[in-house]
């Protein structure tokens, strides 16, 4: 677990450097400015933020997002006003959408219910690629203040940040843009391709694109820095239970684990890979590696989580006292696993197609899930450590000097110090 989420965050590090390219040919064409140019600058300001160390970290990323918070939430209320007519143009476009193409499209041109099939798992290791991450929450909690009461508080504004950013935004984008539109594969990667500006453009607005392109550049820079803290922290994690080199476990005197930044900030050299062909294929290449190495992190956690419920149960604790606890578990983790295996199983099926074999999509998407459960062989072989029973498992150790540094934290000063701290 812990090398397959190192080698995600790994590897979605060089991804987000080549997407920050993509983005700022929106502007310059990568014919006058090459885009190595772009990622060496991204690449030193993300490093540079995490060297500065945890705090700083913090607090840039309270900055982006905030550039991100304040975009999708314009771009939503935008979106409901141009589909109810309200753009330049006055198009009301109501549901039209809904009807026509609908819902699942062929993929391809194949006809009937398989060719629905086959559309309707074409997008989901990219759907994967933009949700990996919100799993984030939990690998800081290692350097956060107050976890115990902190981190319940973190899960339920991520929860209402799903159900607002993702499901919402995926709502309006539905309403706004058929998804047969040409934009969407024809453009190059940038803010082109973007439903949002797409409709934008339809309804006769200039100048925002270039405004939702600076929006997306300041997320990848976000999303970058962000990967590199958390691949980090997992090589620390590793080096701390003994499954890597120990020279990983040394920090400065502010606890920066140093050697563990700049032994993962050296992968992102792979985003400098086929840049005279375009950062775009790359980043291509990388995303759909990262979707399914994520996906078996995700399914991971959730067999840890069903074993860790059954142990629970099994020694007669209460659940209900933990500082979380959702009402959904255990079927919320045993749809995660199913769900996550499903996505894996199904994500590069397109090359099985006849004509349609391509070596590098088989690759990228099969050689994680491979990858996976070779990993638990080899380590199971060689430490021959049996797995634990649900008897055997310690729920007690340590709890001592966890409630020790639960403490309450002073109230926000005003209302709307109360609702940024929620909406963040």
């Amino acid at each position: 677990m812990g090398w397959n989420y190192w080698y995600n965050r790994t590897i979605i590090f060089p991804a987000e450097l080549s997407a920050a390219s993509v983005l700022i040919d929106f502007w310059i064409e990568p014919q006058k400015v090459s885009n190595a140019v772009w990622i060496t600058i991204c690449l030193i300001v993300t490093v540079t933020i995490n060297l500065l160390g945890a705090g700083a970290y913090g607090e840039c990323e309270f900055i982006f997002a905030s550039v991100k918070v304040i975009t999708i939430v314009g771009l939503i209320i935008l979106g409901i006003v141009l589909d109810l007519g309200g753009g330049p143009n006055h198009d009301r476009i109501g549901f039209r959408y809904w009807k026509n193409p609908g819902p699942f499209v062929q993929f391809q041109g194949i006809g009937g219910s398989k060719g629905q099939f086959l559309g309707w798992w074409a997008v989901m290791t990219q759907a994967a690629f933009s949700f990996i991450g919100t799993e984030i929450v939990a690998i800081a909690a290692g350097e956060a203040k107050n976890p115990r009461r902190n981190l319940p508080k973190a899960i339920k504004r991520v929860y209402i940040r799903i159900l607002l950013f993702y499901i919402g935004g995926t709502f309006v984008i539905g309403l706004l843009v058929p998804s047969n539109n040409p934009d969407l594969t024809l453009a190059s990667g940038n803010a082109g391709a973007s439903p949002f500006v797409i409709a934008i453009k339809q309804a006769g607005i200039k100048g925002l694109p270039s405004v939702i392109n600076a929006a997306l550049l300041t997320s990848a820079w976000s999303a970058a820095s962000s990967d590199l803290y958390t691949s980090s922290r997992a090589l620390y994690g590793l080096a701390a239970a003994g499954n890597a080199p120990k020279i990983f476990m040394k920090t400065n005197r502010r606890g920066l684990p140093y050697p563990s930044i700049i032994f993962c900030a050296m992968f992102a050299l792979l985003a400098y890979m086929g840049i005279n062909g375009g950062s775009g294929r790359v980043f291509q290449w990388f995303s759909s590696m990262t979707s399914v190495a994520g996906l078996m992190t995700w399914f991971g956690i959730s067999v840890t989580y069903i074993r860790f419920y059954q142990g629970f149960k099994y020694q007669g604790f209460d659940r209900s006292k933990l500082p979380y606890a959702s009402k959904l578990q255990p079927f919320a983790a045993y749809y995660a696993a199913a769900g996550s295996w499903l996505i894996c199983f199904f994500s590069g099926w397109r090359v099985f197609l006849k004509g349609g074999w391509n070596t590098a999509t088989f690759v990228t998407n099969y050689m994680p899930f491979i990858l996976f459960p070779i990993l638990y062989l080899i380590w199971k072989i060689k430490t021959r450590v049996p797995i634990v029973k649900v008897a055997d498992m310690d729920f007690i150790t340590n709890i001592a000097e966890i409630e020790a540094d639960t403490y309450d934290e002073p109230p926000p000063k005003n209302k709307l110090e109360a609702f940024w701290a929620w909406l963040m």
